[in-house]
């Protein structure tokens, strides 16, 4: 039996950096939001933050023991995407690597469809 298909994906290094964030702030039942909102550069911005709730007919996806919750309205946007995260030289992020998107601005936190 095959598990079914995740509409979006959660990477290793960003559950793994939840983890990490989760065990400072001594609270196991936050969770990682992911939304998006208008605005931004380029239309539509993604948002990052953590949240103790999950609401009637969120997604919720459970890896490494933390759960990524995405509101309908907004995994609308970020279908086949994957909500990462990295450590370079402009810093670290959490960041969104949506094919939906049409058009991206530089700093990659906002897109258009």
């Amino acid at each position: 039996m095959s598990t079914p298909e995740l509409p979006i994906k959660f990477s290793d290094a960003a559950a793994n950096k939840v983890l990490s964030l989760i065990t400072e702030e001594e609270n196991p039942e936050l969770k990682l939001r992911v939304y998006v909102t208008g605005g931004g550069c380029s239309g539509f911005s993604y948002g990052f933050t953590f949240d103790e709730k999950v609401n009637d007919g969120d997604m919720t996806i459970v890896k490494k023991g933390v759960t990524m919750v995405i509101d309908p309205m907004s995994l609308q946007y970020l279908v086949d995407g994957e909500v990462d995260y990295i450590e370079g030289l402009e810093g670290s992020r959490f960041l969104v690597h949506n094919p939906n998107a049409s058009s991206t601005c530089g700093c990659g936190s906002s897109f258009s469809i």
